[in-house]
């Protein structure tokens, strides 16, 4: 094993190469040598403003070459870089700041940084007197190689610290189907944990890592054929919205080049997912299940999946038990609550601004609901916060937000809970959808054909927005808030 700091893996990939492409978003390119020239000049200026090992940076950038920039710089002072959204209101990214207590911020809105420093997006150091590259510094590595916000649902801010360090094995197996100095292309939000760590771990082992701007479906497909990228992040929501385009359009790009296709951070509906099998082929379609935390991860193929339809695979380098609301373990094929156990007994990443769900032996669960087979795939129900008891009987509403994902006129949709005197909630649909191509009661029609009458939504309401971002997340609590306080209930 050898392992080098990330710092000092960004330097030695720029002397090996400093003319290979690292960086692509839009029109903007960066070499090797570039980002790693652009993120010593950077770090030399937060040093200047008192960063150094262990402190936060919190970067408040959107997709760009410059969020890697300043992840980069943080990694080359030992410090740890704390992404977070840059649309954020200024209350909730002051929250979050005050989470964070970082030394500087980056691209921060200078109402939420208090008196901490802020550098405005598209800051750029004093170049070195006298000209040329700036002067390398010592080499550095972070306690904790990121600290992301939470993608909950809970609308409460919450960091979760990496218990890794910003250290590479650099003779040791290449992650997530990449191929050193291959290319990989990210569609999604780069504040959220997915996007980091494909793309952190694709430059780091010499991938030219091309960023979307924002997600456009045509766009993503126009990036894999131009850049012959073998690799592909997504989620179903963008999943969705690609496999919606016109035939003729979609089969204009040659995908030849690509090998996998991951896609996680929220449910696949089983028809979209066999859609893309059939597209795409089932042994480039790749599902991964794991929360921030990192404590276990499943994984499974598309081969595997046709075998084990609606799993989310087995748990790699760690275990699941599946529990009942005592605590008991339940056998397979009983529905219950997740929970997760770390194989190797080490530290995965440590919470600031919530506490974690534990029990005795070593287990945490995130709140997700499931069951196993009797071979060991997982198979996931929903979140415990989201289910909706109605008349008695649990609903799941990622069950039926997938079928309602199934018409061809939902963009999005969000099913919740709202009070009912006769069954205690009742289920109710939030649909993005041209009013002009579907109404409530085709849609409520729709879904009785394919779920129970009692999961089938009482209600539905039509909205123009979308409810989910592009990184699949959506914040079924607030949406919940929002209709209860139109109501006057509090």
């Amino acid at each position: 094993m050898t392992r080098v700091s990330f710092a000092r893996r960004l330097t030695d990939l720029a002397e090996a190469d400093p003319d290979r492409p690292a960086l692509s978003c839009g029109e903007a390119r960066l070499t090797r040598r570039e980002l790693d020239d652009a993120a010593t000049a950077l770090a030399r200026d937060l040093a200047a403003r008192g960063v150094g090992t262990g402190d936060m940076v919190t970067i408040a950038l959107p997709n760009s070459v410059e969020w890697f920039v300043a992840i980069a710089a943080a990694w080359k002072l030992g410090a740890i870089p704390q992404p977070v959204s840059s649309y954020l209101p200024v209350p909730e990214l002051r929250a979050i700041v005050d989470l964070a207590d970082p030394r500087v911020t980056i691209g921060v809105d200078p109402a939420a940084a208090g008196d901490r420093p802020s550098l405005p997006a598209g800051f750029r150091p004093e170049p070195p007197a006298g000209g040329g590259r700036p002067e390398p510094l010592p080499d550095a590595v972070s306690p904790a190689w990121k600290a992301p916000t939470s993608g909950g649902s809970t609308g409460r801010p919450k960091l979760i610290v990496s218990g890794e360090r910003s250290l590479l094995d650099v003779e040791g197996p290449v992650p997530l189907r990449l191929e050193p100095d291959g290319c990989l292309v990210m569609p999604g939000p780069l504040y959220h944990n997915g996007p980091i760590v494909w793309s952190c771990q694709a430059l780091l082992w010499g991938c030219h890592v091309v960023v979307l701007p924002g997600f456009d479906a045509e766009g993503t497909l126009a990036a894999i054929e131009a850049h012959r990228a073998e690799v592909v992040y997504l989620v179903p929501t963008m999943m969705k919205r690609i496999w919606r385009l016109p035939a003729a359009v979609r089969d204009r790009y040659d995908l030849g080049s690509l090998r996998t296709a991951w896609h996680l951070a929220e449910p696949c509906p089983p028809w979209l997912k066999e859609a893309w099998i059939r597209w795409l082929g089932p042994e480039r379609i790749v599902e991964l299940y794991a929360g921030t935390e990192a404590q276990v991860a499943t994984v499974i193929t598309g081969e595997e999946w046709l075998e084990h339809r609606g799993s989310v695979g087995r748990p790699l380098g760690g275990e699941i038990m599946i529990c009942d609301a005592d605590g008991n373990e339940v056998p397979p094929g009983t529905e219950g609550e997740v929970w997760l156990r770390n194989g190797a007994g080490r530290i995965t990443y440590r919470y600031v601004g919530a506490e974690a769900r534990r029990r005795e032996g070593g287990w945490e669960s995130l709140g997700d609901c499931g069951h196993v087979d009797e071979d060991g795939y997982l198979y996931l129900g929903d979140r415990l916060q989201d289910m909706i008891l109605s008349g008695g009987a649990n609903v799941y509403p990622a069950e039926v937000e997938a079928s309602l994902a199934e018409h061809p006129a939902v963009r999005s949709c969000c099913v919740i809970g709202l009070p009912d005197e006769d069954r205690g909630n009742r289920i109710h649909a939030i649909v993005e959808a041209d009013p002009e191509a579907v109404t409530e009661a085709e849609l409520i029609a729709f879904v009785g054909e394919r779920l129970a009458r009692y999961k089938v939504p009482r209600t539905v309401e039509l909205v123009d927005r979308a409810l989910r971002d592009d990184a699949g997340k959506v914040r079924r609590s607030e949406l919940r808030r929002q209709r209860l306080t139109a109501r006057g209930v509090s």
